[in-house]
């Protein structure tokens, strides 16, 4: 099919593309699925479960059959919503397994399906794309990702990993944003980080009733279609037509070389902004069945990095840069700096007697760090919230792990004793990287992190996920925190039989003695003075033993 010469006469603003079948082309590994079952049954056996193999490729199998009927189907709806990694696993994934090791895998859901993208499938790039991406930044055309993703994170790292990452102005991958195409918002969010409307830009996918309805709706200047796996077999009719379909990205290179820049008369209009996160203190030392821990100021104690904040400012001001937003980075420290207040404000202000919900990443950093940016600034922020939240996390202070932590661990192990992690934070995945880092990762069984689940502590939900992961009764477990007034409180909330409070983190001895003396809600058990005094009480009451 030759091009339609009208649509791609004009040099678009903007080329948009898809990932798979544009930018990458993909095949299936015959081992991938057999490899991605053993991966699950490792990371349930740190929780203490015991998974058949046959069991969980079972699941697996019947899992991502569904999701492919999912999405099917999501894509005839008008403004389809993605799906959330947790619910990818306890309703997909691992639907067929006991409530233990859903839980359990839905708590690490991000990162297992990072993990398992690799696994089922290989990735390469595609034939033009590098002539394509190399002519588009010659001519002065802004490039930028729209994909459907159940795992932006590993799509990121592909086009890390294969030198991309430079062409791309904003990526916008719809595990990330919250939509999936065919929603035209995700075409319209990529034009406003770049600084345009989508009439002004190509999209270009490997899809009718995703990629090319989807441009449609958005109103993009050109619908373009690179050949793929099922492109010519899509799962129902689609009215929808593109303006020109090659059998690989190279076809493109010419039409876009060739097109015609815009005149001055045909200046882009503003892009609009979206429409519509040891002292005993009364109670006999028990020792536990499972144990739960924070992680700041629990496991770990951090202090500020100034050098690694700035080196943060700076590669965030380049990559506004290439957005079309140009800073210094030191106005985008001050502006990361006063999200950050912005967002403490929230949290003090947030009523925490019922549920609490946590600030996402997309609510950080576009109404927060970006309150006061132009629009497109926003939508760049808003669409990099995923990955920009990670490497916030990263730079904000360094992490050094606090002493008997790892014997504490250790113990559990040797004694059968599930540990899991109940933490308040704005990214769970720079956690794990921490624990990875400590070398306590496989001594881990169960983890909870409020930007996964939507809710923080004081919430007792918090604590009852994990609970539930470990499968363990909560009068026999204990929960280890640093702050009364929000770990303390959300493990009685959830009825956890012994609380203890460790001294050096984020509260003062003053505020801990007085919860010790204070409404039996925020009242610890026990205050030690560092985390193996644990051990101590253990030994006073006898060994632990496994649920």
């Amino acid at each position: 099919m030759e091009p339609v010469t009208p649509a791609l006469r004009h040099r678009p603003d903007a080329l948009l593309l898809d990932f798979g079948g544009v930018v990458f082309q993909t095949r299936k590994r015959p081992e991938g699925r057999a490899d991605a079952a053993r991966h699950l049954c490792a990371v349930l056996a740190r929780a203490g479960h015991e998974a058949d193999a046959a069991a969980v490729r079972a699941s697996l199998d019947a899992g991502l059959a569904a999701l492919k009927d999912w999405k099917n189907a999501a894509s005839r709806r008008r403004v389809p919503r993605e799906l959330d990694h947790r619910t990818i696993w306890t309703d997909f994934l691992a639907s067929d397994l006991d409530g233990p090791a859903r839980e359990t895998l839905a708590g690490s859901g991000a990162r297992l399906l990072a993990e398992m993208s690799p696994l089922l499938s290989e990735h390469e790039v595609r034939p033009g794309i590098a002539d394509l991406l190399a002519s588009a930044h010659a001519l002065g055309v802004r490039v930028g990702m729209v994909s459907n993703a159940h795992s932006g994170r590993s799509h990121r790292e592909l086009v890390r990993s294969a030198g991309l990452e430079g062409y791309f102005g904003v990526q916008v991958y719809s595990d990330e944003v919250g939509i999936r195409k065919p929603h035209p918002e995700m075409i319209r969010l990529a034009a406003r980080a770049l600084g345009t409307v989508p009439e002004r830009c190509w999209y270009v996918g490997d899809t009718w009733d995703r990629d090319v309805v989807a441009g449609r709706r958005a109103g993009a200047g050109a619908a373009v279609i690179t050949r793929h796996h099922s492109t010519d077999t899509p799962p129902y009719p689609v009215r929808a037509a593109a303006d020109a379909v090659y059998d690989t990205p190279e076809g493109l290179v010419e039409p876009l070389r060739s097109s015609v820049p815009r005149g001055p008369a045909d200046a882009a209009p503003a892009p609009s902004e979206p429409g519509p996160a040891a002292r005993p203190a009364g109670r006999p030392s028990r020792a536990p069945a499972a144990l739960l821990l924070d992680q700041g100021g629990v496991i770990a104690l951090s202090e500020p990095a100034p050098d690694a904040q700035a080196a943060f400012a700076e590669s965030l001001a380049e990559r506004l840069d290439r957005a079309g937003y140009s800073a210094s980075p030191d106005d985008v420290l001050a502006l990361v700096l006063a999200g950050r207040e912005r967002y403490r404000a929230w949290k003090e202000t947030a009523a925490e007697d019922g549920r609490v919900p946590e600030v996402t990443p997309r609510a950080f950093w576009h109404d927060m760090v970006g309150r006061d940016l132009p629009p497109h600034a926003r939508a760049f922020l808003f669409a990099e919230s995923a990955q920009l939240m990670l490497e916030y996390a990263r730079s904000k202070s360094r992490a050094r792990m606090r002493s008997g932590v790892r014997e504490v661990l250790e113990a559990c192990a040797g004694r059968g004793v599930p540990v899991g992690i109940v933490s308040n934070t704005v990214c769970g995945r720079a956690v794990r990287e921490e624990l990875e880092r400590f070398g306590i990762d496989g001594l881990i069984g169960a983890h909870v992190y409020s930007d996964e689940l939507g809710r923080r502590k004081p919430d007792p939900h918090t604590v009852r996920t994990a609970l539930a992961a470990l499968d363990a009764d909560p009068a026999t477990c204990w929960f280890v925190g640093d702050k009364p007034w929000r770990d303390t409180a959300a493990a009685r909330r959830a009825g956890v039989g012994t609380c203890v409070v460790v001294r050096g983190g984020s509260a003062s001895d003053e505020r801990i003695d007085a919860a010790l003396a204070g409404p039996a809600e925020q009242r610890p058990d026990h205050a030690i003075d560092e985390m193996g005094d644990l051990l101590g009480l253990w030994a006073d009451a006898g060994a632990p033993t496994g649920s």
